[in-house]
């Protein structure tokens, strides 16, 4: 990590937070990703040598402690990384309010929506029994277009193939419509009824498709550039 040449406790700060990519890996370890594979999907376009090399760098000023689990290495933040929580936040808050991304094509990631969304779908909106749903995003390129999430006993699993399960849900949609409505700036039910969501399903998981989407934890911060503009209007 590069130094600012500094003593100043904000420089020192910087040094390890400001460092590219650092903020965005601190995100998913504190969204609960410790495994290798699981961060890299929340920053898919960092490459595995650069996820390593942070890794690495972390773990070496204390932020991170790599340990064995049942299924290979893991990776915990110590004390020192927690205390960047609130930094995250506050980073997050700023961005949706004063900051917001306009989702131009090249924002847009169906891979890290559709594992951000993973987070915060809300299984006990669906039945007690395996539920799986098909997500099919009408603009994607056939590799990427098809995606499942399902939810078994309380636990929901992103598939990027197809796992085999009945179907119990079909959406269809297009990607900046589905990151707009995961942001907060359109509202599930106006998506439907408008047609740019499509729901196909029994009636009763249809209703239920607006409780079992949870959104990003951001969607419910205003556009403070639109609020300022409206108050001199």
């Amino acid at each position: 990590m590069r130094g600012y040449g500094q003593f100043c406790p904000v420089a020192k700060g910087a040094e390890v937070f400001a460092e590219r990519w650092t903020p965005l890996v601190l995100r998913e370890l504190l969204c609960g990703s410790t495994h290798f594979s699981d961060l890299h999907r929340g920053v898919p376009l960092m490459s595995r040598t650069l996820l390593s090399l942070r890794l690495k760098q972390l773990e070496g000023i204390g932020v991170v402690k790599r340990k064995l689990g049942a299924r290979g290495p893991e990776y915990h933040l110590t004390e020192a990384g927690r205390e960047f929580a609130p930094i995250v936040e506050h980073l997050g808050e700023w961005g949706q309010r004063w900051f917001r991304s306009k989702l131009g094509k090249e924002e847009l990631d169906v891979t890290l929506l559709m594992w951000d969304m993973r987070r915060n779908i809300k299984p006990d909106a669906f039945p007690s029994e395996r539920a799986s749903v098909e997500f099919n995003f009408s603009d994607q390129p056939a590799s990427k277009r098809t995606w499942w999430l399902v939810s078994d006993r309380g636990e929901v699993d992103l598939c990027a193939t197809n796992p085999g399960f009945e179907v119990a849900l079909f959406v269809t949609t297009d990607l900046r419509t589905m990151c707009r409505i995961w942001l907060g700036d359109l509202p599930v039910r106006s998506a439907i009824n408008s047609g740019q969501i499509e729901l196909n399903g029994p009636r009763e998981l249809r209703q239920r498709f607006e409780r079992w989407l949870g959104l990003s934890g951001f969607a419910g911060i205003k556009d403070g550039r639109r609020a300022t503009t409206s108050s001199f209007a």
